[in-house]
């Protein structure tokens, strides 16, 4: 009996030692702060992790669901994110805050114009026309937020003593506020924004500011640049849109592994192609845009190593 028991239990170690084995070395995991749901961090973020895991067998990339920028740049700074989705703007607030403590970037994920979004029947046409109206601005620590306010304070107007901010715990809820009445606009950005599409179905119209607002806004917060959203990027628009904005960027926590962000880096530039061809609005998720966009000091130096080891850069 005594032999049979041993017996049994080495079979158990053997298929176990091969189950192992079969399955490969362990993944490291990596988290990622992403945002609300419906929004469109949360579909870049999740197709981001399915294109990496995919391209290294190493790495687990695991998507979480934040409250959005604002609270994605602490997640960082106490180290319970390793990787997150952070607009230009709020990215910009935390490297002046964070002193060597600020996250390093991964790569540039895409440019965003920031634009308001109204009812293809409404009656307005300039952003002043919304004035004292109920526009929701985003959700609650959302990046798109914090666009808001430079962009509005560039224009000499106020978000909360202008309009009837409406905040939301969800950004999925604005498509549905605008159709029934309950708010009047929607500020969002950039091409393929999830809420702008959903609205863009059933007709709606962009409103942006003019020339000379552009001007005063890029004048007053350097951090803005002048950014056009192309034609086409939602039904019915058919002209491209110029208004202003930043480059929203993957930012990695301070102290993450040199070697780990390395192969994120590696992962992801090699996935490039994969992740356009998935979200059409992560074309723009290039080592080329990442180097035009992002000063060196800001890469993390995983990040540099690999672009300087695939011929990107040169070493110094």
């Amino acid at each position: 009996m005594r032999q049979v028991f041993l017996q049994a239990i080495l079979a158990l170690l053997v298929w176990g030692g091969t189950a192992h084995a079969a399955d490969g070395p362990a993944r490291t995991a990596v988290t990622l702060g992403t945002a609300t749901a419906g929004g469109g961090f949360e579909a870049y973020g999740r197709v981001l992790a399915e294109v990496v895991n995919a391209l290294d067998p190493t790495i687990e990339v695991r998507p979480q669901a934040t409250g959005g920028s604002t609270e994605n740049v602490a997640l960082l700074a106490a180290g319970r994110v390793d990787l997150a989705l952070v607009t230009g703007e709020v990215a910009h607030e935390a490297f002046a805050a964070g002193g060597a403590q600020s996250p390093g970037v991964l790569s540039a994920m895409y440019s965003t114009p920031g634009l308001f979004a109204v009812r293809a029947d409404s009656p307005y046409r300039r952003i002043e026309d919304l004035k004292g109206r109920p526009v929701v601005f985003g959700a609650r620590g959302s990046g798109l937020v914090v666009l808001a306010r430079y962009t509005l304070d560039g224009m000499g107007l106020d978000m909360q003593r202008d309009f009837q901010a409406i905040l939301l715990d969800r950004i999925e809820d604005a498509p549905a506020m605008l159709l029934d009445g309950r708010a009047e606009a929607l500020w969002g950005g950039g091409a393929g924004w999830p809420p702008f599409v959903a609205l863009a179905r059933t007709g709606a119209r962009f409103v942006v500011p003019d020339e000379e607002a552009i001007e005063r806004i890029v004048a007053r917060h350097g951090l803005l640049s002048r950014l056009t959203l192309p034609p086409g990027s939602y039904r019915g628009q058919d002209a491209p849109l110029a208004s202003v904005g930043t480059w929203s960027l993957i930012l990695i926590r301070p102290g993450l592994d040199e070697d780990l962000a390395y192969r994120l880096a590696r992962a992801l530039h090699r996935g490039e192609a994969e992740l356009a061809r998935r979200l059409p609005r992560a074309a723009e998720t290039n080592s080329a845009n990442t180097l035009a966009t992002v000063p060196r000091e800001r890469l993390h130096p995983g990040a540099l190593l690999y672009l300087r080891e695939a011929g990107l850069i040169q070493a110094k």
